[in-house]
């Protein structure tokens, strides 16, 4: 359960001062529910595997038929001619396989609405944990409060230096260096396939609207830039595992008290 906190919060500046306080929406006081999470996050990454599948006739191009009993030998399709070798069958070099994957398979996954919901409802209120952001992994000693909220004037941030500059001043950079240093080669294939280094997963920043910090936060490692619209349990809960450390600016917090403050907990 993710304890009742504070209502109010401070505001920071883009140099790590207080310049004001805001109210949490209600969504903050929403229950953790890990199980939800999981379900809604599994579902989010169904919709973006491939379907795979073998050729209806792999193994099947081929006369070969069985030459029956009495023959001294086993009952196998064979080709025909000189040789006979053993074909079509399960089991046979050049054979079809026995129950390969079809393209047509259901692969995505579906859960309710409301149930969706209540797995971002849990995954933001978990944001505000400090015991469940530091549990997962983060690195949040110098941080000053949590979640931190800063103004508006991150969104328009357009040079990465700036951007940089704004997370060490939140005292996020010692969970950027957590993430440089978690960087490594992957081992296997999957080096030759377009994802040879694997990187822990780091802050992610929630805005109202992109006025330039997509571009310059790009750079960054580990670092992810969200708009409240775009919001999902996923980015929230990578991997399935809630508490991600978030920054949300003043207008984000405001429009996601329009967005979801005035509706009724599922």
């Amino acid at each position: 359960m993710v304890k009742p906190m504070a209502k109010i919060k401070k505001i920071y500046d883009l140099t790590g001062k207080p310049v004001g306080k805001i109210r949490l929406p209600k969504i903050f006081d929403t229950p953790l529910r890990p199980d939800v999470i999981k379900r809604a996050v599994l579902a989010i990454q169904s919709h973006s595997f491939q379907p795979q599948g073998r050729n209806p006739l792999a193994g099947k191009r081929t006369t070969a038929e069985s030459r029956g009993v009495g023959l001294g030998i086993s009952r196998m399709p064979r080709t025909k001619g000189p040789g006979g070798r053993a074909a079509l069958a399960p089991g046979t070099v050049g054979g079809r396989a026995t129950h390969p994957p079809k393209s047509e398979k259901k692969i995505a996954k579906r859960i309710p609405k409301k149930e969706k919901r209540l797995a971002l409802f849990s995954s933001i209120a978990a944001t505000a944990s400090k015991k469940i952001v530091a549990g997962r992994g983060h690195s949040v000693g110098d941080v000053p409060q949590i979640p931190p909220i800063v103004t508006d004037k991150l969104e328009g941030l357009k040079r990465t230096k700036e951007v940089e500059e704004t997370l060490i001043n939140l005292g996020v950079l010692s969970d950027i260096y957590r993430v440089k240093e978690s960087r490594k080669i992957r081992a296997g294939k999957g080096k030759l396939r377009g994802r040879k280094i694997k990187q822990a997963v780091g802050p992610v920043i929630v805005v109202a609207k992109d006025r330039g910090i997509v571009k310059a936060a790009r750079n960054i490692p580990g670092v992810d830039v969200m708009t409240i619209d775009n919001l999902n349990a996923a980015v929230l809960a990578p991997g399935t595992h809630p508490g991600r450390l978030t920054i949300w600016t003043t207008s984000a917090v405001e429009k996601l008290d329009e967005l979801y403050g005035g509706r009724e907990e599922p």
